[in-house]
């Protein structure tokens, strides 16, 4: 069985130039033929539910042209309907798709609609098997242990609530929501809409209401993380930060940051790849062509020569020389980090 595949959580701006570069920095690890599949279910609830996911169809067509892919929207809108998430010919194109995306619509509306679908199903099964996910705006809430009910409580009016989510990494023994438009600045002076428009005196309501060992993730705008199940790393992409909570005290990673995955959780290996999803779903995942593992990219000659220069500048104390071929390495898509064993290349 190939490792488990990465996943990425944007906290908002799936077809912005930031988000764009974390489509493009996964899409590259994976061997051709690139197979996307969209799914629709968090905004299925909308009259126009279908142009949603075909906007971002078509910006990956354009963003992702070197990689000619195959995209397939996914219509799974509502159960007990003609466009049910339990309908096998509406799901089946997951079972062939190396990066599954879902996006915006409304947390809790995702929640219900896939909550012991076959369609969520597939979806964990898939990424068992080696599959790329990558998760955006409502569908961060809606896969986290716990859902921030949005639009309940900032639109409806109703009070500071938790609802339980898909609770994607409860197999994992990993207890851990995601809040998107993490530094929501749009109230101005006059309203706080940080932490997903709630403020930061309705989030810590919110808070107050998880479990003692849960972890939250904050993602700013325009700003992912990426789990690399393989590596054990997490790493930070887009423009500004991500911020991991406890206790409601956030630790604080900024763009171009690459942590541990256990800062995060232990993230427990899986004794049998199909726990906690049905015989009946992960025998139907079975009967899709294998996918090929995720590959790591190797730096260029010129990229390690110019880690080789850089760390050959700090061993005679050139730090403007240093600083010079960190900038260039930056320039080429790479990222160099000092660690105790060396210098260590990580792609952008």
């Amino acid at each position: 069985m190939p490792p488990i595949g990465p996943i990425a959580f944007l906290g908002s701006g799936e077809t912005s130039l930031a988000g764009g570069r974390i489509f493009e920095n996964l899409a590259k690890q994976i061997p051709a033929p690139l197979r996307i599949a969209i799914l629709e279910t968090p905004a299925g609830f909308e009259l126009n539910s279908a142009q949603v996911a075909g906007r971002i169809a078509d910006f990956l067509k354009t963003r992702l042209a070197n990689y000619k892919p195959q995209i397939d929207i996914i219509p799974a809108r509502k159960k007990n309907s003609s466009y049910s998430p339990d309908d096998p010919e509406i799901v089946a194109p997951l079972l062939s798709a190396n990066l599954i995306f879902m996006g915006p619509g409304s947390p809790t509306y995702a929640i219900r609609q896939l909550q012991g679908s076959l369609a969520w199903e597939l979806v964990r099964a898939r990424q068992r098997m080696g599959a790329t996910l990558i998760f955006a705006s409502a569908a961060t809430i809606a896969i986290g242990h716990t859902g921030l009910p949005v639009y309940e409580i900032y639109k409806v009016g109703m009070d500071v609530h938790t609802v339980p989510g898909l609770n994607f990494f409860g197999d994992f023994g990993v207890p851990l929501s995601f809040i998107p438009h993490w530094n929501n600045a749009e109230g101005g002076t006059d309203l706080d809409t940080s932490r997903c428009f709630m403020g930061l005196e309705r989030f810590s309501e919110w808070c107050a209401q998880l479990p003692e060992d849960h972890t939250t993730l904050g993602l700013d705008e325009h700003t992912g993380i990426i789990f690399d199940f393989g590596k054990r790393t997490c790493t930070i992409m887009g423009v500004s930060s991500v911020s991991l909570v406890r206790t409601c005290n956030p630790v604080i990673y900024p763009a171009g940051s690459v942590f541990s995955l256990d800062e995060i959780g232990r993230f427990d290996a899986l004794a049998d790849p199909a726990t906690g999803i049905s015989p009946e779903a992960w025998a139907l995942a079975q009967t899709a062509p294998p996918l090929a593992p995720v590959m790591e990219e190797v730096p260029s000659p010129e990229v390690t020569a110019l880690a080789d220069a850089r760390q050959q500048a700090r061993s005679r104390r050139d730090w403007a020389a240093a600083d010079q071929y960190r900038h260039q390495l930056l320039a080429l898509g790479w990222t160099v980090q000092d660690t105790p064993t060396g210098p260590k290349l990580t792609r952008n």
